[in-house]
């Protein structure tokens, strides 16, 4: 598996957390977990699409695909698809670069023509032609800024950042009710609001920032003693944890280590690992 990247333009840096683009040298994996995170996801393929299903549900394939904050993984499978470029968002950008509350896209994963339209399937086109990580990197990060200078900043109510700041900053760590204290609103207004807003309730969210810290830390360190990540994060014991990442990624923390660490950068938004490009490319 190779990896670029490249540092986020200044003005994009409220909207977008990362960008990275992958390429595989043989086929990619049989399977292959999209975790919950802070962060909504666009992928653009630059061979063949994209297969993602939900547990239990039918695979969908897509060029293009933008997901939506979610609480239980998606998996990518039945696909051929070995190179593409992921973009890390934050919930601000649906609205401000897509014209689209991020609940709209909780817990879907829809093509990003269904955002863009032509738009979409012209972006894909260009990536696909392109040479080098750097030009398609810079393809992407024209798009963004023309949106952004399309749309103009869209404002959240102020209530709803400050909770998700909040939450974010604490990994999860806040309980519903002092948010809600710290808000001035009723845990039932501001549970109804966030939902609506962000297509998470406050403690779904708080629960997928707690997992994504356990994430980052086996990606950091990938043979950590279990028990020490659970009290690091919040978590009553190494049981607790085990159900939890079993709940949300529907493997157990051993097994996803095993399979998925493997392929995955130990930092993905590291200024630079192993720029490979796709077949041909350079």
């Amino acid at each position: 598996m190779g990896y670029a990247t490249r540092a986020v333009h200044p003005a994009l840096r409220p909207y977008v957390g990362g960008v990275i683009g992958y390429s595989f040298d043989a086929p990619p994996p049989e399977i292959h977990r999209g975790l919950p995170s802070r962060h909504l996801t666009i992928v653009v393929t630059l061979d063949e699409p994209l297969g993602v299903r939900w547990p239990g549900g039918p695979v969908e394939k897509h060029d293009a695909l933008i997901g939506g904050l979610h609480s239980t993984a998606v998996v990518i499978a039945a696909t051929a698809s070995r190179a593409g470029v992921q973009l890390s968002l934050t919930p601000a950008a649906a609205r401000t670069l897509f014209g689209v509350p991020p609940g709209e896209l909780g817990s879907v994963v829809v093509s990003l023509d269904e955002l863009l339209g032509r738009r979409a399937r012209e972006l894909t086109g260009r990536l696909r032609e392109a040479s080098a990580w750097t030009e398609r990197f810079e393809l992407l990060e024209r798009m963004l800024l023309r949106r952004l200078g399309e749309r103009g900043q869209a404002a959240v109510r102020p209530e709803l950042g400050w909770a998700w700041r909040r939450l974010c900053e604490s990994n999860g760590a806040i309980g519903v009710q002092q948010l809600a204290s710290e808000v001035g609103w009723s845990r039932r207004h501001l549970t109804d609001r966030f939902t609506a807003e962000f297509g998470l309730a406050p403690k779904v969210a708080s629960r997928v920032l707690r997992f994504e810290r356990v994430t980052a830390h086996l990606r950091r360190q990938p043979r950590p003693r279990l028990v020490d990540v659970a009290a690091a994060a919040g978590f009553a014991d190494q049981s607790h944890l085990t159900r939890e990442f079993q709940a949300i990624a529907g493997c157990s923390p051993r097994r996803w280590m095993a399979e998925e660490l493997p392929n995955l950068p130990s930092n993905p938004q590291a200024a630079a690992i192993a720029p490979a490009s796709p077949a041909g490319s350079h």
